[in-house]
């Protein structure tokens, strides 16, 4: 089985989101024996991803994908897919893809599944997706190929990767025949109050254990000591406690940082499908049969408006 994942920079980094992907395509190569292909658009994250256990790596030159413009995108894309007839294509589902992968799908009519969360590999692969706002889990049975997929951040770690050594294959590509209509705007850059949760190796989040809005400050108190940002669950959000870009699951951002502490929540599956790729997990809730615990590394049954201040007391020690 050959497996073909595109990987986004993000300002000559490798997008957290695309790393994360190729685990999974290490995933399904391990199952179902076969070669893993990477393909960017940037000779700087090509070289990165040398240290990974790939069996190629492609990189396209031309000044015409130095910025993001989908034809073009879908133009390299398609060449790419042309010469190596992979079975599966795999994207990390960004802001990005979702605009130009659709496009390449219809236009090479190949069918596409969007925003996966998991693979379940038996004697079919299945491809995991949350639907109704993360209310149902949905398995997707695929036994024809070519396929694309897209992955939702957070889904896999990418600490789990496979390390190897691979060659970069650097070549030109000939636009001659793309006729660019479509003219992107500047790159959006979110206000300097807003907190891109998605790039946080600690996350304090809240939920509605912490009873009432004059109780943040000491919450705040706590990520601000341990070099963390505050989360929280769509509750709080909708109380007016905290802005919508602190919210955590389906309607909210989707995180996987190193540590992810939970105070006050019950684990609500719509919270949870937001963070549940996070490296260790810590629950603090008074009660013991929240469902949050299942998830939990460290769980600890307890107040946390009697534990938090005992946190800050330890770390100002």
């Amino acid at each position: 089985m050959k497996i073909l994942i595109y990987i986004e920079d993000n300002d000559n980094k490798i997008n957290s989101n695309s790393l994360e992907s190729l685990k999974a395509a290490q995933e399904i190569k391990a199952n179902k024996s076969g070669q893993v292909y990477a393909v960017t658009f940037n000779d700087i994250i090509a070289n990165e991803l040398t240290r990974y256990d790939l069996d190629k790596i492609y990189s396209f030159k031309n000044s015409n994908l130095d910025d993001y413009s989908p034809l073009f995108f879908i133009k390299a894309m398609e060449n790419m897919i042309e010469e190596i007839k992979p079975d599966i294509i795999i994207f990390g589902h960004t802001y990005q893809t979702r605009d130009w992968v659709p496009r390449l799908s219809a236009r090479l009519d190949i069918p596409f599944i969007s925003d996966c969360t998991g693979i379940k590999i038996e004697d079919d692969l299945k491809f995991v997706r949350q639907l109704y706002q993360g209310k149902v889990t949905a398995d997707f049975t695929v036994s024809s190929f070519p396929l694309i997929l897209s992955f939702q951040s957070g889904s896999f770690r990418a600490d789990q990767i496979s390390n190897g050594s691979s060659e970069v294959n650097s070549s030109n590509i000939d636009f001659n025949d793309v006729v660019n209509t479509i003219h992107p705007d500047e790159k959006f850059q979110e206000s300097e109050s807003e907190v891109d949760l998605t790039q946080a190796d600690i996350i304090v989040s809240i939920g509605r254990g912490i009873g009432k809005e004059d109780n943040l400050p000491m919450v705040n108190e706590l990520a601000e000591k341990l070099g963390g940002n505050v989360a929280s669950s769509r509750p709080i959000v909708d109380s007016g406690w905290l802005e919508p870009y602190h919210q955590i699951g389906s309607s909210g951002q989707t995180v996987s940082p190193k540590l992810y502490i939970a105070l006050g929540m019950s684990g609500a599956i719509q919270h949870v499908v937001g963070m549940k790729g996070s490296q260790n997990i810590v629950v603090i809730n008074k009660d013991s049969n929240a469902p949050f615990f299942e998830l939990a590394d460290y769980a600890v049954v307890g107040d946390i408006l009697e534990i938090i201040p005992k946190m800050i007391e330890v770390l100002d020690s």
